[in-house]
């Protein structure tokens, strides 16, 4: 298995090897944005990548977006693209390194991208840098892919399994507005901070 490290991601943005990029917010995370009433909330998206997420979040007003992601290149893509962003929210770090804390964690083909041996430690990190009642929001798939690189795939059960010890499980259920490409491959979560 490859090394899935800062100098792998920076490569994968180099070659333009970005099959997980759409090229937009992913429309199941911004029907969930829509629903958000506080523009004041601390946002975390790990992984970001090109952070559309987070460019969709910020036009519509909210200013304590936080994108975080192991590779530069990720985040001056992202910075060339909104220029007004707060220089102080983009975050070039491992995110098992992280620390901070959050009202929301936006997931968003970041889990599939990790190592598999590091999803509960994902689940215990993603509890500990929210604040009480935070949430966990966002897309996992659902679907094993055989890869020996990512994006790895699971199942609802197995995912259970490594989020129910910290969260209470709210929403965990096949998306119903995935991109095509995705579509019934795709569980849309809302978990809660225990």
């Amino acid at each position: 298995m490859k090394k899935l490290d800062k100098h792998y991601w920076e490569n994968k943005y180099h070659i333009g090897e970005t099959g997980w990029d759409i090229g937009y917010a992913s429309p199941p995370l911004k029907e969930y944005f829509d629903g958000l009433k506080d523009t004041s909330i601390k946002i975390l998206i790990p992984g970001s990548g090109n952070g559309y997420e987070a460019e969709y979040l910020y036009k519509k007003g909210f200013k304590n977006v936080y994108v975080l992601d192991i590779a530069e290149k990720a985040l001056e893509s992202f910075k060339r693209r909104e220029p007004g962003f707060p220089e102080e929210n983009l975050i070039c770090e491992d995110y098992f390194n992280h620390k901070g804390k959050y009202d929301l964690i936006a997931e968003q083909t970041f889990f599939c991208a990790i190592d598999r041996k590091m999803r509960l430690e994902y689940a215990k990190k993603s509890a500990d840098l929210l604040n009480p009642g935070g949430k966990l929001v966002g897309l996992l798939f659902n679907h094993e892919f055989g890869n020996e690189s990512p994006p790895y795939g699971g199942t609802r059960e197995e995912y259970i399994k490594y989020f129910e010890q910290y969260f209470n499980i709210k929403v965990m259920e096949l998306c119903y507005n995935s991109i095509k490409p995705r579509a019934g491959r795709e569980l849309f979560m809302i978990l809660v901070k225990k």
